[in-house]
Order: C-alpha cells, then sequence, then structure tokens
C-alpha cells in the first residue's frame, strides 16, 4: 500500500479527470445512499474474489470505507495482487464521512438510522 489520500487530494484529481479507480468497500445498501460519483462498490467481504474487477492498469486506486480504518486493509490487499503491484494503492484517510465533494445516491428510500 502506497498510503493515505486525503480529501482534497482526492477531488483535486477527479477534478483534472485523472484515472483514479475508486473502490468503495461498504455494504451494497450503504454504497446504494451514497458514494462518490464514479466509485465501483466491491464490499470488503467480497474483495479477495472480485478484485480482478479492477480496471485495467489505472494510475492509481483509491479504497473508501466510513471513517478510513478498514479502507487501509483493503488497499493493502489489493495492492499484494499480481498486476497491481506497480499501481498507487491508497486509501482515503477520513474516509467517506470526510468527503465534502458530491455525493451520488440510488433511487431507493434512505434509511435515516443506518450510518455511511
Amino acid at each position: 500500500m502506497d498510503g493515505e489520500i486525503h480529501v482534497d487530494e482526492l477531488q483535486s484529481l477527479l477534478d483534472e479527470d485523472d484515472d483514479v479507480e475508486i473502490v468503495d468497500i461498504r455494504a451494497s445498501s450503504a454504497f446504494e445512499r451514497g458514494h462518490i460519483p464514479g466509485s465501483r462498490n466491491i464490499p470488503f467481504p467480497q474483495l479477495v474474489d472480485r478484485v480482478d474487477e479492477l480496471d485495467d492498469d489505472p494510475e492509481r486506486i483509491v479504497t473508501v470505507c466510513p471513517h478510513g480504518k478498514s479502507s487501509v486493509q483493503a488497499a493493502r490487499l489489493i495492492q499484494s495482487y499480481e498486476g497491481i503491484e506497480e499501481t498507487p494503492v491508497e486509501s482515503l484517510a477520513e474516509g467517506l464521512t470526510g468527503w465534502d465533494g458530491p455525493i451520488e445516491t440510488s433511487d431507493a428510500p434512505a434509511d435515516p438510522d443506518a450510518p455511511f
């Protein structure tokens, strides 16, 4: 893993249209309630079986979770896969709770008691 990236750095990369693969590791229901636009949802328990779904040769990969803790483990796991060793893999330090950029949601009714 290459470390952590902060919210402002990620927003700059997205504003510049850099080739960033954002992997949101939360449960699908949480992802549907709100996520960073363009993110791919691969829940952490499924990551081992689905890591091959990541885009071919992105410039960098950023993992996202609610508070930036579990995404560190996810970044390490992704970095360990063959073919990804040369791609920078970082965790969003503040997690989704620190994200102040745009959020996409699904049309499903939101559960007001559910955490990110």
